[in-house]
């Protein structure tokens, strides 16, 4: 009975490693889908209503690679602070990732990135996902990071991939494997609402250098096929071949906006003159700036456009100081930049947090 018991477990061993390398290599033959039908973007939005969140990072990772690296990964601390996150009546978060955490420990950083949407789910938040970046410092490490620079704006936050790309071309097949085992274990979870492929490309005066990397994410992103929708968010204008491309290639449209209501609204009237698909701002609120939980969460509300706001919890990542003002002596700002709380659940503005609770429904 024992050989027997073991040759049936080896049985079932094999089929399915046989039945998992017949996938990888359908993924891998597999052509890139087209992009959603504007009844597939509408359905999805009917699916998920009015979706209000803010980007996440917890106050104790100064960034992604402190975020997701095992070492440092606080599971006590996103629980506690997207617990904050649902007293506001917020139901999703855009949360960046990083390849070079995946690379160093794969199955660990999904399993960690199922542990982090366990945590989410528990709150009644939903989750979105980004997968490269364009902003802050040109180069990672991976391991320990480095401590905030007193008072200066993000100092750690890292590029994904940075220059790395460009002075190791065969990243790029390190970059493919990346999105599509990423997008691939996750392609049916319905605790995540999208996949935004690239934060801000061409930022940091890459321009159009970025561009290829943006068409090989949709490429590979449309070739895994996921159920949730793919986009890349529109940020600058000025950078038209860019903007054509994500707007064009997007099932979901989805921007950035740092701008007063009238300039928000000019966005938004652009956006909707050349996309029928819904639209989620996926970055928004700057109070030095006049973009404000105030004048922009109702604008948002009123239109059914999803609205993520810059910052959940102030910590190390010193986003509550404005881009570009540093106060090297890292004293208190007068007002802050972004964030909503302090580390202990106190919020910046009680007024503030109770307009936010009136728009979402916790508050009558």
């Amino acid at each position: 009975m024992r050989k027997l018991n073991i040759f049936l477990a080896l049985c079932v061993a094999a089929l399915s490693f046989q039945s998992c390398t017949q996938e990888k290599k359908a993924t891998q033959n597999a052509s890139p889908r087209e992009i959603w039908t504007l009844e597939q973007a509408d359905a999805w939005q009917k699916k998920w209503g009015w979706l209000r969140g803010s980007d996440f990072i917890p106050s104790t990772a100064i960034n992604q690679l402190e975020m997701w690296q095992k070492e440092t990964f606080d599971p006590t601390t996103i629980d506690r602070e997207l617990g904050y996150a649902e007293g506001l009546g917020m139901n999703s978060m855009r949360v960046y990732l990083h390849h070079a955490a995946w690379k160093q420990d794969k199955e660990g950083f999904k399993k960690r990135m199922s542990d982090y949407l366990d945590i989410a789910d528990k709150h009644h938040i939903s989750t979105l996902f980004v997968l490269f970046d364009d902003c802050w410092n040109p180069t990672y490490t991976v391991g320990k990071q480095p401590a905030p620079k007193p008072g200066i704006h993000n100092s750690g936050w890292v590029r994904d991939p940075g220059v790395a790309l460009a002075e190791d071309p065969k990243l790029i097949d390190t970059l493919e494997a990346y999105t599509k085992d990423v997008l691939g274990t996750f392609k049916d979870d319905k605790r995540i609402v999208l996949w935004d492929l690239y934060n801000e490309p061409g930022n940091t005066n890459n321009g159009n250098k970025s561009l290829p990397l943006l068409k090989k994410a949709f490429e590979w992103g449309r070739t895994v096929n996921p159920s949730q929708p793919l986009s890349a968010g529109v940020w600058d204008f000025k950078l038209k071949e860019l903007t054509d491309y994500q707007i064009k290639n997007s099932d979901i449209t989805t921007y950035h906006n740092y701008g007063d209501p009238k300039v928000h609204q000019h966005v938004i009237d652009t956006l909707r003159s050349v996309s029928k698909r819904p639209l989620v701002c996926t970055e928004y609120m700057a109070r030095t700036r006049n973009s404000l939980f105030s004048n922009i969460l109702p604008l948002l509300k009123k239109q059914n456009i999803g609205a993520y706001n810059w910052g959940l919890v102030a910590g190390k990542s010193n986003t509550k100081y404005a881009w570009d003002t540093p106060m090297p002596d890292g004293k208190e700002p007068k007002v802050w930049f972004h964030d909503i709380f302090n580390a202990d659940g106190t919020p910046y503005r009680k007024a503030e947090t109770d307009s936010i609770k009136l728009l979402t429904g916790v508050s009558k």
